[in-house]
């Protein structure tokens, strides 16, 4: 997860996370970071396979702002047997 100059954020999968960062800064990424540049990186997680990083991808997309900042910031609570 990105969070870009105007506060935004921004999901994306990567197999090269600081190569992917400096693509975005560089203003080869998405057109969404090349406009709120400059980028910095504020969550990553590794997964075993592109397709559970896509899962993921897709399921922190559809998170509110405030979900993704306690994602981001270490706060996020849950429930027994949830994953975030």
């Amino acid at each position: 997860m990105l969070e870009c100059a105007d506060g935004s954020y921004y999901i994306g999968v990567a197999q090269d996370v600081q190569e992917r960062v400096d693509e975005h800064n560089a203003g080869r990424g998405a057109e969404w970071t090349s406009a709120r540049r400059p980028v910095r990186l504020i969550w990553t997680e590794g997964h075993a396979t592109l397709s559970s990083a896509r899962t993921r991808e897709n399921q922190l997309k559809g998170w509110n702002r405030k979900k993704k900042a306690a994602l981001a910031g270490g706060s996020l609570r849950l429930r027994s047997g949830q994953r975030a």
